[in-house]
């Protein structure tokens, strides 16, 4: 809904092979925000994704 995140509290996270991490998406539910990180690293890509709960300063 917004970036405060009150809608959307739950992120999917990407971390490539240099360490460096980008906020894939956005998600009001866990469980959506696992699927869709299941499904992502169900395509082989070498990235690790993650779900997270997003925090006060994440943006």
């Amino acid at each position: 809904m917004n970036e405060s995140g009150t809608a959307l509290p739950w992120l999917v996270i990407r971390q490539d092979d240099n360490g460096a991490r980008y906020r894939v998406g956005r998600y009001a539910t866990q469980d959506e925000a696992q699927k869709m990180a299941d499904t992502l690293h169900g395509r082989g890509h070498q990235q690790l994704y993650s779900v997270e709960r997003a925090g006060p300063s994440v943006r």
